[in-house]
Order: C-alpha cells, then sequence, then structure tokens
C-alpha cells in the first residue's frame, strides 16, 4: 500500500476563520482550510486578493486577527513559525533562499538540522551523538536529492545551478524536514515552460508517491487547474470558490473575480 493512500484522511492543518487586518485594512476574513494526508491543494485568486496574506497566516509567518489553525492536531494559533515547522509543515519562498556558496548536498542538510540536529553539547564536543546525527541527516538528504531528479549534482555549488534546478533544490530541502504538509509559494515564478513541466510532474509524484500534503499558492491559474485535485479561490480577502478544478472554473463568482477580470483587461 502506498504511504499516501495508508494515511489518507489524517488532519494535516485545520485553519478556521481566520482573519488579518492591517490597520483599517481587511486582508483576508473567514479564511478556512481542511488539509489530509495526500490533499493537493491550488490556492489561486486576483492581484491583492489576499493570497500571500493567506499563505502567511498557514505557516505562522503572521499571526492571525482572528480565528484558529492547529497543525497536525496542534493549536499553535498565534505561535512563532519554528513551532508550524516542528510540527510538520514545510515552506518554499517565491524568491529562491538557498546559501548559493554551499553545496546542493549543504543546503538540503539544513533542513535536516531543522528536525534531527544533535543538542548543542554533542556537536560542540563532537560526542557520537553529534557524528550519529549528522551520518541521518546526509542520508535524508541524499534521498531527498534523489527524490527531486538532482543525484547527479550533489556536491556542486547550489549558486551554480539553473533557476529551475534551485527551485528543485528548495524543495528537496523542505522534503528534508520529513514534513506532512509541503505549502509551496509561487514555485513556478521565473520558471520556463520545461523547467514548469518538471516541476509539475515533481510536485504530483512527491503528494502521489509519499501521502505529503501540498498547497500551492500561484498566479499561474492553468498551472493550479491541471495540477491541483481541489482548487480554493480567493476575491478581497474572502473564499469564494472551494471545490475541484471543473466546479470553480464554472462557478460564476470565480469568472467573475478572476476571469472577468482578465477578460476585461484583454478588452480593454
Amino acid at each position: 500500500m502506498e504511504r499516501g493512500k495508508q494515511l489518507s484522511g489524517e488532519v494535516v492543518i485545520e485553519a478556521k476563520g481566520l482573519k488579518r487586518v492591517f490597520g483599517g485594512l481587511v486582508a483576508v476574513d473567514g479564511y478556512a482550510l481542511r488539509l489530509a494526508r495526500g490533499d493537493l491543494v491550488g490556492l489561486i485568486g486576483p492581484n491583492g486578493a489576499g493570497k500571500t496574506t493567506a499563505f502567511n497566516l498557514l505557516t505562522g509567518v503572521l499571526k492571525p486577527s482572528a480565528g484558529g489553525i492547529e497543525i497536525c492536531g496542534r493549536d499553535l494559533t498565534g505561535r512563532r513559525p519554528s513551532l508550524f515547522a516542528e510540527a510538520g509543515l514545510a515552506r518554499t519562498f517565491q524568491n529562491i533562499r538557498l546559501f548559493n556558496d554551499l553545496s546542493v548536498l549543504e543546503n538540503v542538510m539544513c533542513g535536516g538540522h531543522m528536525r534531527g540536529g544533535a543538542s548543542l553539547a554533542a556537536t560542540l564536543a563532537r560526542l557520537p551523538g553529534f557524528r550519529a546525527s549528522e551520518r541521518r541527516i546526509a542520508e535524508l538528504a541524499v534521498a531527498a536529492v534523489e527524490r527531486v531528479g538532482l543525484a547527479a549534482q550533489l556536491e556542486r555549488r547550489a549558486g551554480d545551478l539553473s533557476y529551475g534546478d534551485q527551485r528543485r533544490v528548495e524543495i528537496a530541502r523542505a522534503l528534508a524536514t520529513e514534513p506532512a504538509a509541503l505549502l509551496l509559494d509561487e514555485p513556478a515564478a521565473g520558471l520556463n515552460p520545461s523547467e514548469t513541466e518538471v516541476l509539475v510532474d515533481l510536485i504530483r509524484t512527491v503528494n502521489a508517491r509519499s501521502g505529503i500534503a501540498v498547497v500551492v499558492v500561484e498566479h499561474d491559474m492553468r498551472l493550479v487547474m491541471n495540477l491541483c485535485q481541489r482548487v480554493q479561490v480567493l476575491n478581497r480577502g474572502r473564499l469564494v470558490a472551494d471545490g475541484t478544478p471543473e466546479e470553480v472554473q464554472s462557478d460564476p463568482a470565480v469568472i467573475e473575480a478572476y476571469l472577468g477580470t482578465r477578460r476585461k483587461a484583454a478588452n480593454a
């Protein structure tokens, strides 16, 4: 049995009534997400819809003005982002954040250290526990790099890789934390069509084979519709649709808020 099927149904993220106010501006109001193992969800919406704010609420970067969020059954409302990561949530960034002068392996090992590093005392004294921890983290990192198809680049300087390969290194680093949920912020930004195709196949494979729940925040609606099992649409901070790609594309509120905006702009 595939791990994804075995763990299907276990709730990873439970967000209810999330609201975020900046001064007098309500950026997100009443956002909700129930994400289970094996889910692959896209979050889209026109510019200024609140996607980035919702993403930052889900990852603990922003504290909600109202509402609550649980990660793998732990109420982490208002807690620091590191606790979200420790609970099983990993994320990537729209702007790639790698250590360019480190190798691919060293970059990915940073993710493993977040979840399974030795204690400070063991590290400073180079105790057996430290050496065992480093071996395990290196093994996890190598496996993660292999999963994203970059085994031949393990020792290469990260800054020398193509932009598309750097994206894959970032995903490998997230996978090295052994997450229950992976949140991707504009993963296709800056990629050419062939790189985007490779990325989509990678996301689909990671989700299907491991059961890791995935949330993709993207401006590219076609990518989301082709990749995701379920799609949420935000408009002016509110969730206006949540369903299959087919349901969402035929929803009048989505056509008005998202497709209609593009059509009007094209005809202007």
